[in-house]
């Protein structure tokens, strides 16, 4: 750059140093299933947004999807622009929590993809078995199959301070910009109410919630309308994350894509099946 005039110096170095900072930031998609309205979801984007070197781009569902695990709608896909006191916010995807994450990284992340897709924060939990019919894990597991790394935030609907709850998803999203991400892993992060007793890493283990009968409300000729009871059990498996979380502890537990049965294959290749005539 020598014998470059000094404004048009400075204005070079500025332009590298803007080039620099665009390329050196850490690209967040953001998104949950209870709707792109929830103040929990907002609540996580203004603490992540307030990250240094980082972009939150949010695609979320237009209303709640809770409890749609990885399901999908299909095509076409119905995608709104959603404003929040009069800015743009996010996008409104009329589908599931799997569709608005598939969405934003195959669409919006089409020229500069994700490094780390966050799926929260969840009004309910979403620990031990639950997690299987869950659309906030079932919104990261989408990244996962779109290869993208992914964190999945839940918190108990009561007596929890939701800031405080976004400040400890943030504090782990910071570890993954400056250490990198675990490949092929969910890191699922439940936040019980009341106070806490610190954090435990557990597997996922138990049914916290669960179906205990379905009375029938309404009957009209062939068509009967049921409501369904759901109780809440109390884990006695002190190794599972629902124990640790019932506990008062904030539970961290990663979870894999694959749901092989590995030490099974063995016994079923025994079986020596055949096919058919």
């Amino acid at each position: 750059m020598k014998g470059l005039p000094l404004q048009l110096l400075t204005l070079t170095l500025l332009l590298c140093s803007s080039l620099t900072s665009s390329a050196q930031s850490y690209r967040i998609l953001l998104s949950n299933d209870d709707g792109i309205e929830s103040p929990l979801l907002y609540a996580l984007y203004q603490e992540l947004a307030a990250l240094p070197d980082v972009e939150v781009v949010v695609s979320a569902p237009n209303e709640n999807q809770s409890g749609s695990s990885q399901s999908s709608v299909g095509t076409p896909l119905v995608v709104d622009r959603f404003y929040k006191e009069g800015e743009f916010f996010g996008y409104s995807v009329h589908g599931k929590p799997a569709d608005s994450v598939r969405f934003g990284i195959v669409e919006l992340g089409k020229e500069t993809p994700f490094d780390l897709v966050v799926s929260g924060i969840n009004r309910g939990a979403n620990v031990g078995d639950v997690s299987h019919s869950s659309g906030t894990v079932g919104a990261a597991m989408e990244a996962l199959y779109q290869g993208v790394p992914a964190i999945a935030v839940s918190q108990e609907v009561n007596n929890v301070n939701t800031e405080a709850s976004a400040r400890f998803a943030a504090q782990i999203v910071r570890r993954y910009q400056r250490q990198g991400a675990p490949e092929g892993i969910v890191v699922s992060i439940n936040i019980p109410g009341g106070e806490l007793k610190g954090v435990s890493v557990k597997p996922m283990g138990d049914s916290y919630l669960q179906t205990a009968a379905y009375t029938p409300v309404e009957s009209s000729g062939d068509r009967t309308t049921y409501e369904r009871e759901r109780v809440i059990v109390q884990s006695t498996n002190t190794t599972s994350d629902t124990y640790a979380y019932q506990q008062g502890y904030v539970t961290i537990t990663p979870l894999l894509f694959d749901w092989t049965a590995l030490d099974f294959i063995d016994d079923v290749e025994s079986w020596n099946l055949q096919l058919a005539d």
